[in-house]
């Protein structure tokens, strides 16, 4: 899959594989998309919940799905981007083993899908700093996004 956004990267991930399980591989020090470690964590939902939208001011943000299914939506709000207005959907998880780099100042969240909860690990290039954040509401804001399921 393509980056619609500028400094947007799609990685896709190794997986080992065999009869016990198997080890996925999210981010090393080694790996050319490595810029620093800050802090990770993971957020959790329940199939249908939307957790956006996030705008870190400083941070990179690096998402991986561990555990089940997530729709990220990126939005460039960036005024100065080249890629300014640009909104893109990748579906993490279970079918898709990516990480989701995304730079600072652009927003991003994600809605939960499938039957089973979604477990979402964010390896950040700092630690985490509550006014270094922004919030937009999910649903009354400006970015051009319906979070609706897209039957066609």
């Amino acid at each position: 899959m393509e980056s619609k956004i500028d400094g947007l990267k799609i990685i896709h991930k190794k997986q080992i594989v065999d009869e016990r399980g198997k080890i996925m591989h999210m981010l090393k020090a080694t790996d050319e998309e490595f810029i620093q470690f800050g802090e990770i964590y993971f957020s959790t939902a329940w199939p249908g919940v939307v957790k956006a939208w996030h705008v870190h001011t400083q941070m990179t943000v690096n998402n991986f799905v561990i555990k089940g299914h997530a729709k990220l939506v990126i939005a460039d709000i960036r005024q100065n981007s080249a890629t300014y207005g640009a909104v893109q959907e990748i579906f993490l998880g279970d079918d898709n083993r990516v990480l989701v780099q995304i730079p600072p100042l652009v927003a991003n969240g994600y809605k939960a899908y499938g039957d089973q909860e979604c477990i979402l690990a964010n390896c950040a290039t700092i630690p985490h700093e509550p006014n270094e954040m922004l919030r937009i509401d999910p649903v009354k804001n400006d970015i051009d996004y319906d979070w609706g399921v897209q039957n066609g």
